[in-house]
């Protein structure tokens, strides 16, 4: 049972025999018909011009980046934001582009987020304000929705200033299935938006960026300087396209068992959570009186894989390779870590488990 993330699902027999059958060709050269289906098929799906096909979401979101600014420039980006926390400095080691953060913990910015933080751009000893980046859901606020009007009124307030929104959707089909608007209403005013196939999807590898045809052809010069042409990638597109015809229509089922884990979670000893902020596919919850490593390390030996994001916080990720029973299975195991004296801060047991830095790990 691992509830580590939802990047760990196994690729269907579905997506196995559609890759196994995939018509290919040479991407790098533009004649992938798989790829180019996919591609096609997002560009639909969200309301965009065209797309462009890429292994990760760090690459479509560093892609993105490096086609709407210069260096030089700046970007700016809630602090919990994928682009500033995990993408190894990406926008400044690569393209020479500051980035610029704000704190907004339930991870939904507020327009004056933005406006304290946009530049004059007449004066020669600022940075030009190029790019607004809001990630929907946001990982790090526990999986929360930006709801359609304020991404809506971000884009317009950028746009105003000449200033591009790029939308990070790793789990925009979440956002989805959570909010009731679709994913092309989601990103409607946005300039770019990228998703992650490999994550809820269950596809094995790879994303997706969409916008303007014009954009999404710099975009491409990018990937190119990065090494993310890849060649007969339509095996990879084929799981790809399963992925985003089937894999949105199953989300719901994965909020709804991660709602169930919170309200399991609010009822222990030494868990703290409040299950009415749980919107997505995403659980964290504080300890009160547990370590967290301590905690990981019992889970791990009765088969349940969680993370520990802190000594004090933990995170469930629900996908779909978790059904009901090994939901119920992870509560059991969840009640026995809660009654476990041994477990608790200070003793023997308690002490000196291993976990994740916070410093390096990625909460993919």
């Amino acid at each position: 049972m691992d509830f580590r993330s939802d990047t760990v699902t196994r690729p269907s027999p579905e997506m196995r025999r559609a890759m196994a059958e995939a018509v290919v060709g040479d991407d790098v050269l533009g004649d992938d018909p798989t790829v180019k289906e996919l591609e096609a098929a997002f560009a639909e799906r969200v309301g965009k011009e065209a797309a462009m096909f890429v292994p990760s979401g760090t690459m479509a979101n560093v892609c993105a980046i490096l086609a709407h600014c210069r260096p030089g420039d700046e970007a700016v980006m809630e602090e919990g934001t994928h682009s500033f926390r995990y993408e190894g400095g990406a926008a400044a080691r690569l393209g020479g582009i500051q980035v610029w953060t704000f704190v907004r913990k339930n991870g939904v910015p507020e327009i004056e987020d933005f406006r304290t933080r946009v530049r004059n751009g007449r004066d020669p000893h600022q940075p030009r304000t190029a790019l607004f980046i809001v990630e929907n859901t946001h990982n790090l606020a526990g999986g929360r929705v930006v709801p359609k009007e304020r991404v809506d009124a971000i884009a317009e307030f950028a746009h105003e200033r000449g200033i591009k929104l790029h939308v990070d959707g790793a789990r925009l089909f979440n956002a989805e299935a959570a909010s009731g608007r679709t994913a092309a209403e989601l990103v409607e005013k946005a300039d770019s938006v990228m998703c992650c196939l490999s994550k809820g999807l269950g596809a094995p590898v790879g994303s997706l960026l969409a916008g303007e045809g014009d954009f999404i052809q710099e975009a491409r010069r990018a990937r190119k300087a990065l090494g993310g042409g890849m060649r007969q990638s339509g095996i990879l597109a084929a799981a790809g396209l399963i992925a985003l015809r089937e894999g949105p229509a199953a989300l719901a089922a994965d909020h709804t068992r991660a709602k169930k884990l919170a309200e399991t979670l609010a009822g222990l000893s030494g868990f703290v959570i409040d299950p009415a902020e749980v919107e997505t596919n995403m659980v964290y919850v504080g300890l009160d009186g547990l370590s967290g490593p301590a905690v990981v390390e019992a889970c791990g030996a009765r088969g349940l894989l969680v993370l520990a994001v802190r000594e004090d916080l933990l995170r469930f990720v629900l996908h779909r390779d978790i059904d009901d029973e090994g939901l119920e299975r992870a509560c059991e195991i969840l009640r026995e870590i809660a009654a476990d004296p041994s477990l608790k801060t200070g003793t023997d047991a308690g002490r000196g488990a291993s976990t994740n830095d916070d410093a390096t790990w990625e909460p993919s």
